[in-house]
């Protein structure tokens, strides 16, 4: 009689497999983080990044057009200023690089994408942290939040769809969902960075960004042995009005994706951050991995875990290879 179970009968052929299958993974479900910096006459490589690059303002919109004809859900757009000062006044500036990148983004492609904008000062402070510092060198909670509100009713008014405060502020989403409901921004939806962990795999962003960041930012971001701390910040994200939650880093943090899943009222997003990427993109380089079919496993195992949404400098690719 045995065995009386055959699990192998539903893994026969690719079409018994497609059929019965428990995860999809889609083109709309992904969203392309893009970084567009200021002087550029052509795009600089990002070293740690194979295939990543520094926009100018002409190739990113090539760029960005290649993608959503591609099929990619949104797009994440970081903008590296030229000059940097200790208020990181040129987020709030109509004519920094950021808000004038997503007004050309939103001429290009108008309503055909999803698009949003990092509400974080860390690319446009001199100092390389999240918000801005007291006089004892801190970050200043309280000072941080009054910036971001402006910050994002100038992104709003650039073009983004979608603000994305990604500084783990105390208190940012709701600052931040009043501020654009007392201007009359009440369609501003917000991406709120619920869970952003202090990770040594954010290494390849600080290239990417310029980052003049010296030291760390283990007083705002979460220590990465807190999974109670996170379901904290989601819920007080929540109430305070965020339209999605996020979880960043992700594969390091699957197990607190699958638990923002399980509570969350709204989308789930995770960040696939450049760590991640770039180990994937040594080992193929290497010849170690496939590089596509650990790609595609890297991004099911995140739409495993519960993620309605996947930030990932893979999108466009991946979207050509799921098309």
């Amino acid at each position: 009689m045995f065995p009386e179970h055959r699990p192998r009968r539903l893994r026969t052929t690719p079409a018994m497999r497609r059929l019965v299958g428990e995860t999809t993974l889609r083109p709309r479900q992904l969203i392309l983080p893009m970084f567009v910096a200021e002087g550029l006459d052509v795009p600089r490589p990002i070293s740690s990044m194979p295939g990543v690059v520094q926009h100018t303002r002409d190739t990113l919109r090539k760029a960005a057009v290649d993608a959503v004809n591609a099929g990619v859900g949104g797009l994440m757009l970081f903008g590296i200023p030229a000059t940097r000062d200790a208020e990181g006044s040129g987020a709030v500036d109509e004519n920094g690089i950021l808000n004038v990148a997503l007004r050309d983004l939103r001429h290009e492609l108008g309503d055909a994408t999803v698009l949003m904008a990092d509400t974080c000062l860390d690319e446009f402070t001199d100092h390389g942290h999240c918000g801005v510092l007291d006089a004892d060198g801190g970050v200043d909670n309280d000072a941080t939040l009054r910036i971001y509100a402006q910050m994002a009713i100038a992104q709003y008014e650039a073009g983004a769809h979608v603000l994305g405060p990604s500084g783990m502020m105390d208190g940012q989403i709701g600052v931040i969902r009043r501020a654009l409901d007392e201007v009359g921004h009440k369609d501003a939806a917000i991406l709120a960075y619920s869970a952003k962990y202090a990770s040594a795999f954010y290494g390849p962003f600080r290239e990417a960004v310029d980052s003049q960041l010296k030291g760390d930012r283990k007083t705002y971001q979460q220590d990465p042995g807190n999974g109670r701390e996170a379901l904290r910040e989601i819920e007080l994200d929540l109430a305070e009005g965020a339209d999605m939650v996020m979880v960043k880093p992700a594969l390091a943090y699957l197990d607190v994706i699958k638990a923002a899943a399980d509570i969350s009222p709204v989308p789930v997003a995770a960040y696939n951050i450049s760590g991640e990427y770039a180990m994937v993109e040594a080992a193929a380089a290497n010849g170690w991995l496939d590089r596509e079919r650990t790609v595609l496993e890297v991004l099911t195992s995140i739409r495993r875990a519960g993620a309605d949404l996947i930030l990932t400098y893979w999108a466009a690719e991946a979207a050509a290879w799921l098309d």
